[in-house]
C-alpha cells in the first residue's frame, strides 16, 4: 500500500488553492479527527483541501462535502481543511507504512496553554483584528497515514496516539517549541480484513514504523517551512 495523491487546483482571488486527493479504494477503514468523517469507519477517499488564510466559512463540513461532490467522490471517506501549501505535502515511508504531512505553523502552541493565554488562532476570524491581505501565514500540521495490516479499534486509537508524539518530537527537532497547532488532523488508514494487530503503540512494529515515517514527514515539512519563511517565499 502507498499514499498515492492527486492534486487538484482551484483557483482563489490572488493565488491558486491546491487540494490533495487520495483515492484509497475500497476494503478499507480508518480513525480521524477531521471534521468530515472523523471517527472510525470505512475510508474510499481522504481530502486535504488547501483554503485562505484568513478562511471565514462557518460550514466547513458543508464546504468539504462541496469539495468531494465536484472531485466527483462516493462513499465514505475524510475531509481535511488546511490554510498549508498543499503542493508542497511531504510524503515519507517506513517499510510498508506512508505518511504524507501538509505543515503550516502560523501559530505553534503548547496544547496545556494557560487558562487565560491568547489565542492569536482565532486572529483571522475578528473584525477588530483583520489582517492586512497578503500578511495572514498559514498554519495548521494535517498528516495521513496508511498502515497496510488490519487493527483492533483500540489499536488504531493508539496509533493516533502515536502519529501525535511522533509529530511532537519533530516539530521540537525543528526549532518549534510547541506540540503542534491548535486546528491540527489526522486520519489512519489500515486494511479491514485479515486478524488485526492488537498494538499501535511506538514499540510495537508497525507503531514504530508508523512513527518514524510521521516524524520524517513532519520534520521535512517544518524544516521547508522555515526556510520559506525566512526566504519570504509564504
Amino acid at each position: 500500500m502507498s499514499i498515492d495523491l492527486q492534486f487538484l487546483r482551484a483557483f482563489g482571488d490572488e493565488a491558486p488553492l491546491v487540494t490533495s486527493l487520495w483515492r484509497v479504494g475500497p476494503g478499507r477503514r480508518g480513525v480521524s479527527s477531521a471534521m468530515l468523517g472523523g471517527g472510525i469507519g470505512a475510508v474510499e477517499w481522504v481530502l486535504n483541501v488547501q483554503v485562505p488564510g484568513d478562511y471565514r466559512r462557518m460550514d466547513p463540513v458543508a464546504h468539504l462535502r462541496e469539495v468531494a461532490a465536484g472531485s466527483g467522490l462516493r462513499g465514505r471517506g475524510v475531509g481535511m481543511l488546511t490554510a498549508a501549501a498543499v503542493d508542497r505535502t511531504v510524503t515519507c515511508a517506513d517499510g510498508a507504512v506512508t505518511a504524507s504531512a501538509t505543515v503550516g505553523l502560523r501559530v505553534p502552541t503548547w496544547a496545556a496553554a494557560p487558562v487565560d493565554a491568547a489565542d492569536p488562532e482565532l486572529a483571522p476570524l475578528l473584525p477588530s483584528d483583520r489582517p492586512v491581505p497578503g500578511t495572514v501565514v498559514p498554519g495548521t500540521v494535517n498528516i495521513t497515514v496508511d498502515v497496510p495490516v488490519a487493527l483492533t479499534d483500540a489499536a488504531m486509537v493508539n496509533a493516533v496516539i502515536t502519529v501525535t508524539e511522533a509529530k511532537t518530537q519533530a516539530l521540537l527537532e525543528a526549532g518549534y517549541p510547541a506540540t503542534g497547532t491548535a486546528s491540527d488532523a489526522v486520519v489512519v488508514v489500515c486494511d479491514h480484513g485479515g486478524e488485526p494487530e492488537p498494538f499501535a503503540g511506538p514499540r510495537s512494529h508497525w507503531g514504530a514504523a508508523l512513527a518514524r515515517a510521521v516524524h520524517a514527514a513532519v520534520r521535512h515539512g517544518a524544516q521547508d517551512y522555515s526556510r520559506r519563511l525566512r526566504d519570504g517565499g509564504l
